[in-house]
């Protein structure tokens, strides 16, 4: 059973890293192609090299599943094609005894692929924001109005915060704060501020504008004998200290995609999502689709058993290259197609993520049920 494992081990992690290479440099390089027609004096060729360093965990972190499976395809078929696979099946290895070594050569991956996506690719994105800024004056996941949070401010009114530039982790530039009631969302304070730290579930701001009314225009329209209406009430100050929810892992969870973020920080943006009442269904379906991550790996190892056992013919090991290429891109597709149905027709979301893997683990399952009733092939005949 060791000398089984060790075979199969060695043979799957040297082709799976080899083809993960292979399209990683693909993907790499037509990314790379693409960039270059924005070079100019500020977004340098050391600039764009530099962002697609960063940009290779995220790509990997894609690219995993789909490599899994057709390294998995490669292996087995190189195995029957050398008999090796065959002398396992007829000294008694049946295919629910390969599939559980399958299972355990994959915990190593899944291992990998869980610090790829809760340290590595985290911390990569965040880079790739760091030097779209300094660049480009604008991160990648900022929209051209900055960013926007909502809150509680007391228990009759409530705040919209926009911040235009994310400094670091507790400055940032560019503050707007606005203040309404509850009751009836009428307008009750406007902050302005240049700049402010977060600290201590604290918002200072530092030179502050604050207009605390605006002008009644229909008290404006219907004074017939006193034009004169006075108008907002603001004041300048110098520092403005302000309560929030907001912390600096909140702030920096909006620099990344929801399925970018760590699961630690994408559970605590939710919690701040949902005390806020703001939407948050693309967030729970990235954090079911990060939880299905590892079980996907494991979908990917299953489809390509069955692949394994298939008598290999003339041009077989081609043939099922080609199989186990073409299943992966299906996979991706329906993958890809059953998150934006769930997201348009608001099915639960352990559905969008967990569907398409329970369906493709069921057909693997049972291709496998279906080649373990066949008779068991003959042992080769080997030559003196």
């Amino acid at each position: 059973m060791k000398s089984a494992i060790k075979l199969l081990s060695k043979e799957i992690y040297k082709t799976c890293a080899l083809v993960i290479l292979v399209l990683l440099g693909l993907f790499t390089f037509f990314e790379t192609i693409e960039e270059f027609d924005k070079l100019n004096e500020i977004y340098t060729l050391w600039v764009m090299l530099a962002l697609q360093a960063f940009q290779l965990p995220t790509r990997l972190y894609d690219i995993l599943p789909i490599g899994l499976l057709i390294g998995a395809v490669v292996a087995l078929a190189n195995l029957a094609q050398r008999n090796e696979l065959v002398i396992l099946r007829v000294s008694g290895l049946s295919s629910r005894k390969l599939l559980l070594m399958l299972w355990w050569i994959t915990v190593p991956i899944v291992i990998f692929a869980t610090l790829l996506s809760e340290v590595i690719t985290p911390w990569a994105d965040q880079r790739v924001s760091a030097i779209n800024m300094a660049v480009l004056g604008k991160k990648s996941n900022q929209l051209d109005s900055g960013y926007w949070f909502r809150e509680p401010s007391s228990k009759d009114t409530y705040r919209v915060i926009n911040l235009q530039n994310l400094i670091d982790n507790k400055t940032v530039e560019g503050i707007k704060v606005y203040e309404y009631s509850i009751v009836d969302n009428q307008f009750k304070r406007l902050l302005i501020a240049e700049k402010g730290e977060l600290a201590n579930k604290e918002l200072k701001l530092f030179k502050v504008i604050q207009t605390d009314s605006l002008i009644n225009m229909d008290k404006v329209l219907n004074t017939e004998h006193d034009p004169v209406i006075k108008g907002s009430n603001s004041q300048k100050m110098d520092m403005v200290s302000l309560p929030t929810s907001l912390t600096e892992s909140r702030l920096l969870a909006s620099e990344l995609k929801p399925d970018r973020m760590s699961t630690l920080k994408l559970l605590d943006y939710l919690d701040y999502l949902e005390e806020n009442n703001l939407e948050k269904n693309r967030h729970v379906v990235a954090l079911w689709r990060k939880l299905s991550y590892p079980f996907a790996l494991i979908v990917m190892i299953t489809l390509a058993t069955p692949l394994g056992f298939v008598q290999n013919r003339k041009g077989g090991v081609g043939a099922k290259i080609f199989i186990g290429i073409l299943i992966g891109i299906v996979f991706f597709m329906v993958n890809q197609l059953s998150l934006n149905m769930g997201m348009l027709s608001n099915l639960p979301p352990w559905i969008t993520a967990l569907l398409p893997n329970i369906i493709a683990m069921v057909l693997a399952m049972g291709a496998l049920y279906l080649i373990e009733r066949k008779p068991k092939p003959k042992p080769p005949i080997l030559s003196t």
